[in-house]
């Protein structure tokens, strides 16, 4: 009997069932400095403790993003071991800052399945949840990917999409307890801009790009224990490229954006997302954002902006589609989120 996991094709797939994903992480101030290291991340709120203190937090969580990849990590093997691409997000919510000495774990529920025209492959949508060691849930959202089928004749299943709302109304925004900007400090933030200073339909050009290396995202997509095929075995994709793990994609991004929204301190929901483009070794990632939306919040001094993040690898900043209304060649990732500023 084989002992070995060969991952699930399509065609494994039941709607409804609950997938259980295996080998919890506890997290320390180590996946902080590595997370640092492998992205220019340097929003305050998560490199100061003393900052953290000063907006009414006991000390500096670690990045949303860092959460989101172990949750997501936690879930290649049962989900996209065998995926010919990450698709889309929705639905995402950041219920509970993570601590260092947090243990994650994680879980899903099959709620779509779609076969493609092809036969060869189908899509799989999952609510994944993220729970601590206190059964607290601090993360989840709604994912799909493409699954290759194991065998090509067998049966289609009923075709069922989720209803997936376009986005989060901000009352569904959880904000840390205790969150407080009353007294925030721009000038250790890195900039002046508060909430009320951006306007809705505003773009900003980060400026700065970063070229995505071979070795820093497999390190980076290691580090997630992220294990599906196409991030590292040249074999498993055709034209012998290692695909760049779309979490990679997303936090250099988010990253780079620092350099005109420093105060968008914290992601407090994911109203969507898609990688338009594969990404992969040697592009240059770079980034701009539109401002779509914006909402007080009870907490005082936060407010909370709906922002879209778009990654490109060149071409004129602010172009997203073409005139067929397709993604142009050279757009990686659109997505569509809201952070919490100060006032």
């Amino acid at each position: 009997m084989a002992k070995t996991n060969t991952g699930r094709f399509f065609e494994d797939y039941r709607l409804g069932e609950t997938l259980h994903h295996a080998v919890p992480r506890t997290v320390s101030g180590g996946e902080r400095a590595l997370y640092h290291m492998l992205y220019p991340a340097r929003h305050a709120l998560y490199s100061s403790d003393q900052f953290a203190k000063n907006s009414g937090l006991p000390a500096s969580p670690l990045d949303d993003l860092i959460a989101f990849h172990i949750v997501f990590g936690k879930t290649v093997p049962d989900v996209s071991l065998n995926a010919v691409a990450n698709l889309g997000y929705a639905q995402g919510r950041w219920l509970a800052p993570v601590w260092p000495g947090d243990t994650l774990r994680s879980q899903s529920e099959v709620i779509g399945l779609k076969q493609n025209s092809n036969g060869k492959s189908g899509v799989v949508y999952v609510r994944t949840t993220g729970v601590n060691q206190r059964d607290e849930t601090v993360l989840e959202y709604v994912r799909w990917v493409m699954v290759r089928k194991r065998d090509l004749d067998a049966p289609a299943p009923e075709t069922v999409i989720p209803d997936l709302p376009k986005a989060l109304t901000p009352d569904q925004l959880v904000v840390p307890t205790g969150l407080d900007f009353s007294n925030y400090d721009f000038t250790l933030a890195g900039e002046p801009h508060r909430w009320g200073d951006y306007e809705i339909g505003e773009q900003i050009d980060h400026v700065d790009g970063v070229t995505i290396e071979e070795a820093e995202h497999m390190m980076a997509t290691r580090l997630w224990q992220n294990t599906a095929k196409v991030h590292f075995d040249t074999s498993a994709r055709p034209d012998g490229s290692r695909l760049i793990y779309g979490g990679h994609v997303i936090s250099m991004a988010r990253a780079l954006s620092f350099n005109g929204l420093a105060n968008a301190q914290m992601i407090a929901g994911l109203n969507g997302g898609a990688h338009a483009n594969p990404c992969l070794s040697g592009d240059t990632v770079r980034a701009w954002s539109e401002v779509l939306d914006k909402a007080e919040t009870d907490a005082p001094g936060v407010g909370a902006i709906r922002l879209r993040l778009v990654a490109t690898k060149g071409g004129d900043p602010f172009a997203l589609r073409g005139a067929d209304g397709k993604y142009l060649p050279d757009v990686l990732l659109d997505l569509d989120y809201w952070a919490l500023m100060p006032l």
